[in-house]
């Protein structure tokens, strides 16, 4: 006779998501890391009475002191100074071009998703054509275009960085379309426009407020690589990309701080960013966090 042993009871899978007491440092950490970047980028040049142009051979790569905390860069510049107005920079291009390629990509994600038909189908096919080419590629094709400056690199990662959140918006609708209340809307006489306007855009707002702020420092790390090609900003004018372009000889002869300082002030408000965007995203749609990362 067989021998029938019990089966035994599957435990459960334990979940892998972080506790409370997890997500509350991260985001703790997360809002007093981007606090102290505010508060840097508004306070330290009315504190620091130092003109963030001014050369002065005589200490040049001086290390970082107690006078200069950032140390000196190769022509005796204020470092920490320099490191702030381009951090400023930095994320005025992040903001304003995280901003416009939301409202692009919101607006054609949102068209496509509420009509459908023929108009979802070119419209797709755009952003597909726009996604075989790489974005950073793009955006010197478009920045080639003008001189360089500020605008010329925001409208470059605005006309880039759209595509995700189209169709972020696009699947969203597709899913409040199947919805009671907009089935009874379209059955009450309601145009497509009075539904998409009144019903399908409110519920994707939430999402696409949030890949605006999981695209800020993506706009920030492509505006620093535009101008660290030379693409971007001018040479003369601080931003993080600009002040790791111009550090790579100091780098090379033994002096890490002109390269340091401008690289953690990338990384350190990119995780600040993450974290919060992460902490939103879990309180947002906790069942769907793969579906709007950017």
């Amino acid at each position: 006779m067989a021998d029938i042993r019990p089966i035994r009871a599957i435990r459960p899978v334990r979940d892998i998501r972080p506790n409370r007491s997890t997500r509350t440092l991260r985001v703790g950490t997360s809002v007093a890391v981007m606090a102290a970047v505010v508060l840097a980028v508004l306070l330290v040049p009315p504190l620091v009475q130092l003109d963030e142009q001014a050369v002065d051979l005589a200490r040049k790569l001086q290390s970082p002191s107690w006078a200069h905390p950032f140390g000196t860069d190769d022509v005796g510049r204020d470092l920490l100074l320099r490191c702030v107005y381009g951090l400023r920079v930095s994320l005025l291009v992040g903001v304003v071009a995280a901003l416009a390629a939301t409202l692009i990509g919101t607006a054609v994600g949102a068209v496509a998703g509420a009509f459908g038909g023929w108009t979802d189908r070119v419209l797709m096919r755009l952003v597909d054509t726009f996604s075989s080419v790489p974005h950073l590629l793009l955006g010197i094709f478009v920045v080639a275009m003008f001189r360089p400056g500020v605008w010329p690199v925001v409208v470059s990662v605005a006309l880039t960085h759209w595509l995700s959140t189209a169709r972020i918006v696009r699947s969203e609708i597709l899913s409040l379309r199947s919805r009671p209340y907009v089935d009874a809307a379209i059955s009450g006489g309601a145009s497509r426009r009075r539904v998409a306007v009144r019903h399908l855009l409110p519920g994707v707002l939430p999402q696409a407020a949030l890949a605006a702020v999981l695209m800020v420092p993506h706009a920030m790390w492509h505006e620093s690589a535009l101008s660290f090609l030379g693409l971007g900003l001018p040479a003369h004018q601080a931003s993080l990309g600009n002040l790791v372009q111009s550090a790579r000889g100091s780098l090379l002869a033994g002096d890490w701080w002109p390269t340091l300082f401008p690289g953690l002030l990338l990384i350190v408000p990119t995780l600040a960013i993450a974290g919060l965007a992460g902490a939103w995203r879990d309180r947002l749609a906790p069942r769907r966090r793969s579906e709007l990362m950017l």
